[in-house]
C-alpha cells in the first residue's frame, strides 16, 4: 500500500488547475472561489460586481491563495467568451448567479418572466457554451453550475424560477452527454435553503425563515461555506467518474416530507 493513501489525499488537490468562478463576489460564489483556492487552484473571480469580486479576490490573496477578478455579464453574449480570451480555458468552471422574482405565475409580467430566464437559464446556457467548447478542443474540463432543489419541488411564488433552475439541470446533462467523449464532466448541485443576498427576502421575515428552518430534517438553514465540500469534490479528480449528476445539499429537506412527529 505504499504510496496509496498520498494518492487518494491528492485526489482533491486543486494545484496547477484553474477556476473560473461566475457570482464570485458574494454568497456561495465567494464562499466556492476561497474553497477552491483553499485547495490550490487559480481562481478568477468573476462578477457583474467587478468591486466586489476584487474583495473576494483580495481576500484570498491576503491568506496565501491565487486569485484574480474580473467582470463578466452573464446577459450579455459575449462576455463569457471575452473572459476567456483574457485569461484563457479554466480547468475548472463554476456558475452560480441566479435572480428570483417571487410573485405568484398569474401575476408575472414579461419583462419579470424575461429578466429571471435571461439570468438563469440564458446566462448558464451562455457559459456553457462559451468554456465548453474551449474545453472539449482541449481534452479535458469540469463544469459545475448550481440549481436548487426547486429544480425538483416548487411551492406559491417560485415557478418561474424553479423553471430555470430545472432547465440549469438539462442543460448540464446535455453538456455532460454531448461532451463526455472529449473529457469534459458537467453536474449540477442543488442546494436547500442557504442564508444568502438571494434569500434576504425570506430570511427577514421571521415566520417564512422559521418555516424553512423547520422543513429541514437539520433544523437549520446553511451556510455559503457548506456548498463548497461538494463543490471541491467536482472540481477534483475524486469526482474524475460523476458527470451528469444531480448532487443534493439541502439538509434532508427533500428526504423529510413534512415536520409533523407522530405520539409514540
Amino acid at each position: 500500500m505504499t504510496g496509496e493513501l498520498a494518492s487518494y489525499r491528492a485526489m482533491f488537490d486543486l494545484g496547477g488547475k484553474q477556476a473560473l468562478v461566475v457570482g464570485a463576489a458574494r454568497g456561495i460564489g465567494a464562499a466556492s472561489a476561497a474553497g477552491l483556492a483553499a485547495f490550490g487552484a487559480e481562481v478568477v473571480c468573476a462578477d457583474l460586481d467587478e468591486e466586489g469580486a476584487r474583495e473576494v479576490a483580495s481576500r484570498i490573496g491576503d491568506e496565501g491563495g491565487r486569485a484574480v477578478a474580473c467582470r463578466l455579464d452573464v446577459t450579455h453574449p459575449s462576455s463569457p467568451g471575452e473572459v476567456v480570451e483574457r485569461f484563457g480555458v479554466p480547468d475548472v468552471l463554476v456558475v452560480t448567479p441566479a435572480v428570483n422574482v417571487r410573485k405568484r405565475l398569474l401575476a408575472y409580467s414579461d419583462d419579470e418572466f424575461e429578466r429571471v430566464v435571461d439570468v438563469n437559464l440564458r446566462g448558464s446556457f451562455r457559459l456553457f457554451r462559451a468554456i465548453g467548447r474551449p474545453m472539449a478542443e482541449r481534452g479535458s474540463g469540469s463544469i459545475i453550475a448550481f440549481s436548487s432543489i426547486r429544480a425538483q419541488v416548487v411551492e406559491p411564488g417560485q415557478g418561474v424560477y424553479a423553471a430555470t433552475k430545472a432547465g440549469v439541470v438539462q442543460l448540464l446533462r446535455t453538456v455532460a452527454a454531448e461532451l463526455g467523449p472529449s473529457g469534459v464532466r458537467a453536474n449540477a448541485i442543488a442546494p436547500g435553503v442557504v442564508e444568502t443576498p438571494l434569500t434576504r427576502p425570506i430570511t427577514s421575515v421571521p415566520s417564512w425563515y422559521e418555516a424553512y428552518r423547520a422543513k429541514t430534517a437539520l433544523g437549520r438553514w446553511a451556510q455559503p461555506d457548506e456548498m463548497v465540500g461538494a463543490v471541491v469534490f467536482l472540481a477534483s479528480d475524486a469526482s474524475s467518474y460523476v458527470t451528469g449528476s444531480y448532487l443534493v445539499v439541502d439538509g434532508g429537506w427533500l428526504a423529510a416530507d413534512g415536520r409533523f412527529t407522530p405520539p409514540e
